[in-house]
């Protein structure tokens, strides 16, 4: 017997809904698993992860965004941190982990207050009047630093590094980043502009990491068309051709009737003759050097040689980008219309063998405003993770050229802000001071995960931190090494302000956004269509064959 209505169904059948404390726990509890997942991998004592895909692909490193990368993340809370690491990789470039660490931290500090029955919404606007404040500690304690500070730019190389596998060779590759940054450094009218695509990052195994070296110009990874061209062109004028130097195939399907072997002989000899005109073109124009984006025909090849014209083919868009900015040459579309003019120019072009292949180098241009960085290792796995700290390296450095301020790593500032938060929060009224409280408590558990990767007791490292942050030591952070206490910046262990800044607007903005959930709704998800009961005369299992065939031919 029903007693009252009948239901009212909104929902899709086979929806999932969770309301409530049980979503929130839920959400929180995720978002915790995957900042557990990376905080091994913090500082200059965390340890490498392997991950191995579902082909059988393997990664080792102890980079936060790559690792959450490549992890198949399914819950939808935890895909929120992922793009946290995403989103810090792509502003910063470095300070992942940082970041990931943070949002799970004040999402566990939250839950706290949430047993103590103080709502969300509190808890949010808490939150973000802290990071408020945080950003204001940050900016008072921060440092100017200039172009051309080298050793200053090294040591945030250096501190980017530290953490990675490549740390031991950090002093050639810290050099490295900074010498390619400030190469290819702009200045604008609010101070210097550094586009990291003009930097060219090419791998190619063998040798050892310590042959890695920077090229003030630009590798394409290319070797000449012909064996009778020169291997070495010095002094070179440039030709940049997005043309192919072949004969023209008609758009439209033609067909070309010849009744007399002379006509064909004539025909062949106007194939010859346009080839011929192209590569006069090119030799009018005074070029000696051709990078074409498209093909080079076998006979054009022939009559590049018998010029001496060094001639690459398929060269990427991308590479011709950098040819053009390093050589001052202009990209043709037209052969024809090649000018002296559009000729760009370089010290020298030459072939070389690296390990196995030939690449063409192309160096000694006056104003290179394109670089590129030859990286040598023994592995494939070594030359993955020597690209991955090299791009945080030139991530952090470019960074710093363009907002000129630092701060000091290894925890200080974290545990600096910490401290003042804690002073602010007696003059926040209301139940936002237990949430300022909690926020203080998150941002040390930076300084609390280096002290438990390195070995070290972080009770006793919290306590001596803070001791020496009261006693205004605001450069107080952890010496992984010697297992205590330590001036930061004497031990020149510095990042650029971005990297602090964006961890706490990311962290903050993805707990809020995850606390303020109290309600999930999961649709089914959708699998292929069953064959079953269906259509007349046993339709149903003609379903079946469909996918079968989808399935060939997807083969």
């Amino acid at each position: 017997m029903l007693t009252g209505q009948t239901p009212i169904l909104v929902l899709k059948e086979g929806t999932k809904r969770e309301k409530g404390r049980g979503a929130l726990s839920n959400n929180i509890a995720a978002a915790k698993a995957i900042a557990d997942s990376v905080r091994s991998t913090l500082g200059p004592r965390g340890l490498d992860k392997m991950l191995v895909d579902s082909m059988g692909d393997v990664v080792v490193t102890n980079d936060g965004v790559t690792i959450l990368k490549e992890m198949d993340v399914e819950h939808p809370a935890a895909k929120m941190l992922v793009e946290v690491a995403k989103t810090q990789d792509q502003e910063c470039g470095d300070g992942t982990t940082t970041a990931v660490v943070l949002a799970g931290e004040l999402l566990k500090r939250a839950e706290e207050l949430i047993e103590q029955n103080i709502h969300p919404t509190i808890i949010s606007q808490g939150y973000r009047l802290a990071a408020q404040k945080a950003l204001e500690v940050l900016d008072s304690i921060a440092m100017p630093v200039k172009i051309d500070d080298h050793e200053t730019l090294k040591r945030i190389a250096f501190t980017a590094m530290a953490s990675k596998s490549v740390s031991f060779n950090r002093d050639l590759l810290g050099d490295i980043a900074v010498r390619a940054v400030t190469a290819v450094a702009e200045k604008t009218d609010r101070g210097h502009y550094v586009d990291l695509d003009n930097i060219q990052l090419i791998k190619k195994q063998g040798g050892a990491m310590a042959d890695t070296q920077l090229i003030e110009g630009v590798i394409v990874d290319k070797e000449k068309v012909h064996s009778g061209m020169p291997a070495r062109v010095a002094e070179p004028r440039i030709a940049l051709l997005d043309a192919a130097l072949e004969v023209k195939k008609t758009e439209i399907d033609a067909k070309i009737e010849i009744s007399d072997p002379a006509q064909l002989n004539a025909f062949l000899q106007e194939e010859e003759n346009m080839l011929r005109r192209m590569v006069d073109q090119v030799k009018k124009a005074g070029a000696n050097v051709v990078f074409c984006q498209k093909g080079i025909d076998d006979l054009a090849q022939h009559y590049l040689a018998k010029e001496g014209i060094y001639a690459v083919r398929r060269v990427k868009k991308s590479d011709m980008e950098k040819l053009a900015k390093a050589t001052g040459a202009n990209i043709i579309s037209k052969v024809s219309e090649l000018t002296k003019e559009d000729v760009g120019t370089a010290g020298l072009v030459e072939e070389r063998k690296i390990g196995d292949d030939a690449l063409t180098f192309v160096t000694g241009a006056k104003k290179a405003k394109a670089v590129s960085i030859l990286m040598r290792g023994g592995t494939e796995h070594v030359l993955d993770e020597i690209e991955r700290s090299l791009d945080d390296a030139l991530n952090v450095v470019a960074v710093a050229v363009e907002d000129g301020r630092i701060v000091v790593g290894g925890g200080a500032s974290a545990s600096e802000i910490a401290l003042r938060l804690r002073d602010e929060a007696a003059k926040v009224g209301g139940r936002e001071q237990l949430a300022f409280e909690r926020f203080a408590e998150a941002l040390e558990a930076i300084p609390r995960t280096l002290a438990e990767n390195a070995g070290l007791d972080p009770i006793d490292i919290l306590i001596d931190l803070r001791k020496a942050h009261k006693n205004g030591q605001k450069n107080a952070g952890v010496n992984v090494v010697l297992g205590k206490v330590d001036d930061m910046y004497a031990l020149h262990v510095i990042e650029p302000i971005r990297v602090g800044r964006q961890a706490v607007e990311s962290a903050t903005d993805a707990a809020v956004m995850i606390l303020r959930i109290d309600d999930v709704i999961a649709s089914k998800t959708s699998g292929a269509p069953a064959g079953g009961p269906g259509g007349p005369g046993g339709m149903g299992g003609m379903g079946g064959m469909g996918g079968m065939g989808g399935d060939f031919g997807e083969d």
